[in-house]
């Protein structure tokens, strides 16, 4: 009689194991150190509503304007802040000349 001997043992119990990349599911024989099976992760759709996708993408334009405005004005105004800065500090060193000055460590022993 002739018996064959791949089936002759019980196959071992699969484990599983989420992919930390993709997410899938792997499906893993410890004995043959092998992916036996694998399922994909189902990934949820970019926008549920094409419509509400739609008019978020139509008010970005006004929003990207306004925050462009923004900007544009408190560049302008950079120049008549920084000078203002300037004067400020100028007026207090002038005032206290050790203003602003740390000490050294040469001047401290």
């Amino acid at each position: 009689m002739f018996v064959a001997s791949h089936n002759i043992h019980m196959p071992s119990p699969l484990f599983e194991v989420t992919c930390p990349c993709c997410e899938s599911k792997l499906k893993v024989d410890p004995e043959l150190r092998a992916v036996i099976s694998h399922e994909e992760h189902q990934k949820a759709p970019v926008f549920e509503d094409f419509a509400a996708a739609v008019a978020k993408h139509k008010g970005e334009a006004s929003r990207r304007e306004d925050a462009f405005q923004k900007s544009f004005a408190a560049e302008k105004n950079q120049g008549q802040v920084l000078n203002r800065k300037f004067d400020e500090l100028l007026k207090q060193a002038k005032e206290n000349p050790e203003f602003g000055k740390k000490p050294r460590d040469i001047d401290l022993d």
